[in-house]
């Protein structure tokens, strides 16, 4: 067998004199991992660091344009005869432990470093919740998709101004209305704007606007240009085409002109780079845990007594149990809550709809009413939001955890 064929899967060293070894010869595998063990003086660093670690090192460095090996110094080769199958080498070298909870293998080793800067150089982005690529198209990218359909083929640009929000946005279909448009798709029916429909405030909304109603053919090039690029305008960059022919999931396809998810997922990115896989900084780490990898949670089994009672009769642990001042106040709250929603204060726990009880769990921005008399005899209001009895746990323990640490 040839030297070359010997070292295809191989790392061959030949006659390696750095320090105290005496023209070492060794074959390593490749895709392995190895380990060099022995007595102390052996010869085990001279021959991993030393010797395969620096040439791979000097390889690396050559290969590098003039203007950056001067910022790297002079590498000199190691006292060996040939080293065959080296591929460009890092070392890493193992750091002091401490006391920060962000301390990984990765971290400690330094390897996490190169590691990051690979993801940031060949990493590709894809929607968590779908799978899908997530890419940025330009204005005149979607508009050629678009002409590139086929010939007669109906379709409407639309630009969905609300996606899953509460409110009767009354205003909005007015503001709309008043630019000139005169339909929108609301919660998947098609509406005219000048007889727009009365929403539930307390239920969350799709509101799309339709810019532009077209008919696929080759001399409509500038006309959809112009559309894609308002309905990108009006949607904060993204838009959505609903061709009129089809049904279910084939009626509809999201376009973007950012980093988003073409499926329209809530999902918003920046270019990648290495800060964007570091847990230790703000701009990488999970907004959730902040890095550290784990979080407090609240266990609403744990907060709630007998559900045989009533939300007035004390099933809300947390509120009844911190004295009345604390439960009177919040109860003015369920009061508004109660009535914007439908249910009583009276009814046992365990007889409310889920919405209701989800609803006083974990809030979600209700904008409720409170009303009480004064001292006087005179009926007060005024409007608060209600936040619910998790996050409202979940506050607390954030501010004395802040006080505290």
């Amino acid at each position: 067998m040839s030297e070359l064929a010997h070292s295809a899967g191989t790392l061959s060293v030949r006659g390696a004199r750095v320090h105290n070894l005496q023209n070492v010869d060794i074959d390593i595998p490749r895709d392995s991992m190895v380990v060099f063990t022995g007595l102390s003086g052996s010869g085990k660093s001279s021959l991993a660091f030393d010797t395969i670690f620096a040439e791979g090192q000097r390889r690396y460095v050559e290969s590098l344009s003039s203007y950056a090996r001067q910022f790297l110094g002079q590498v000199d080769r190691p006292d060996v005869d040939f080293i065959e199958g080296l591929s460009p080498a890092v070392s890493i070298d193992q750091k002091s432990t401490n006391r920060n909870p962000r301390s990984t293998v990765g971290t400690i080793t330094e390897i996490h470093d190169y590691m990051r800067l690979l993801w940031a150089r060949i990493g590709v982005p894809h929607c968590p919740e779908c799978g899908e690529v997530i890419q940025r198209q330009t204005v005149q990218q979607i508009a050629d998709q678009l002409m590139e359909l086929p010939e007669r083929t109906r379709y409407q640009i639309v630009a969905p101004v609300v996606t899953q929000k509460k409110g009767e946005f009354v205003d909005l279909f007015k503001e709309l209305s008043a630019k000139g448009y005169a339909r929108a798709v609301v919660d998947g029916d098609l509406v005219q704007l000048a007889e727009p429909p009365t929403l539930k405030k307390s239920y969350k909304h799709d509101i799309a606007v339709v810019v532009d109603r077209l008919v696929a053919s080759p001399d409509i090039l500038s006309r959809v240009t112009d559309s894609v690029e308002t309905a990108l305008g009006l949607a904060g960059g993204v838009m959505q085409v609903n061709f009129v022919d089809e049904e279910g999931d084939d009626a509809w396809q999201n376009f973007s002109e950012k980093l988003a998810c073409p499926n329209g997922h809530p999902l918003q990115l920046t270019e990648i780079e290495p800060r964007t896989f570091s847990f230790n900084a703000p701009f990488g780490a999970c907004p959730t845990c902040s890095g550290l990898g784990t979080r407090m949670s609240v266990d609403v089994d744990l907060m709630l007594g007998d559900e045989d009672l009533s939300i007035r009769k004390g099933v809300l642990i947390p509120w009844t149990t911190q004295g009345k001042g604390l439960f009177q106040y919040y109860e003015r709250l369920l009061e508004g809550l109660s009535d914007d929603l439908g249910f009583s204060l009276d009814t046992p726990w365990k007889k409310l709809s889920q919405d209701a009880k989800d609803a006083v769990l974990y809030g979600d921005n209700f904008k409720v009413s409170v009303k009480w008399k004064n001292r006087y005899g005179r009926e007060m209001r005024y409007t608060s939001g209600f936040e619910g009895v998790v996050p409202y746990i979940e506050r607390q323990y954030t501010e004395a955890e802040t006080a505290t640490g």
